[in-house]
């Protein structure tokens, strides 16, 4: 079995890739994250020096409080997730686990979009949707607030689209149908 790539084992964390979401646009303390994910403070303390390890985070600024110093820290800007390649299932099960959490979470009588699909199109249609996926992503983040700010909508967004190989044959789908 290859080794995987330290920050892919770093993100495959649903934890981890909580606290990437909350420290994208505002920095927090372990103690804040610990608050916000309802987590012990020496977890979310064990999580961030997991992704400082690799590079995600970045020490944002250190503060007086109640006679200590408070670490906040704010996530490294850039796509790591859509670089993985090769680790792709291991992220999967992370998504995966975050989005069933999420759902169960999902306000009711609000608005959302759900979409599967596996299809056939252009190459041209491919790259374009890709782009414009990545770009309403980045908008989306871009967006981000401070958690629970007031007037601020929670949101949850997970999303993984890619080409996939083969000719989509022998998974068991629709055999012994004509």
């Amino acid at each position: 079995m290859p080794a995987t790539d330290p920050t892919l084992r770093a993100l495959a964390h649903p934890v981890r890739l909580r606290m990437m979401s909350l420290i994208w646009t505002v920095p927090l303390s372990a103690a804040e994250l610990a608050r916000e994910l309802g987590i012990s403070h020496a977890l979310a303390s064990q999580h961030l020096r997991r992704l400082d390890a690799v590079g995600l985070v970045e020490l944002a600024e250190v503060r007086a409080n109640r006679g200590g110093r408070e670490r906040r820290y704010r996530a490294v800007h850039g796509t790591p997730l859509s670089e993985q390649q090769e680790g792709a299932p291991l992220l999967a099960e992370a998504l995966s686990f975050n989005l069933r959490e999420r759902a169960a979470r999902r306000a009711p009588h609000r608005a959302g979009v759900t979409a599967d699909a596996e299809l056939w199109v252009d190459p041209e249609a491919w790259e374009d949707f890709r782009h414009r996926l990545a770009a309403l992503l980045v908008d989306l983040h871009d967006a981000a607030r401070a958690p629970r700010s007031p007037g601020a909508v929670h949101v949850g967004a997970t999303v993984m689209a890619f080409p996939l190989a083969g000719h989509g044959h022998g998974h068991g789908y629709g055999r012994g149908r004509t």
